[in-house]
């Protein structure tokens, strides 16, 4: 249960950075104030019958006059920036020298054999510190 509990958290986090780093545009088309038509990330299409007769005061959906467009635009945020180094000399050696001895540290560790550790500690029959009475405070 945790383990799949995990993996939507996860999903769901992914979803809101993609969602937040995206910008997108709604366009949206309106005749005698009722949605015809709405588009993402393009152009809303205008109505295709008109009527000849504007003389008359209704709305009607043929006509130009009563006709409108309205657009949702969503920005991108600009917190995920891409990080610009620059690559100095000093900055290269370090980071040569750096990779050189992380990959040498885990050399050989298959190799070194530590020869006490089958061993058993000394078996001690008394305790000295008990015996001459010396505790440390």
């Amino acid at each position: 249960m945790k383990r799949f509990l995990t993996k939507i958290v996860s999903v769901t986090l992914a979803f809101v950075v993609v969602f937040a780093t995206s910008s997108f545009v709604v366009d949206m088309h309106f005749c005698c104030n009722k949605l015809v038509d709405i588009a993402v990330l393009s152009k809303a299409k205008p109505c295709k019958d008109k009527k000849s007769d504007t003389s008359s005061k209704e709305c009607s959906l043929g006509q130009q006059d009563c006709c409108s467009n309205s657009s949702i635009v969503k920005n991108a945020d600009d917190n995920a920036k891409k990080a610009q180094v620059e690559y100095t000399s000093d900055n290269i050696v370090f980071l040569q020298t750096f990779f050189y001895t992380y990959i040498n540290l885990f050399e050989g560790l298959e190799l070194k054999v530590v020869p006490f550790t089958v061993y058993d500690p000394p078996f001690l029959e008394k305790d000295i510190l008990v015996l001459h009475e010396t505790f440390l405070l």
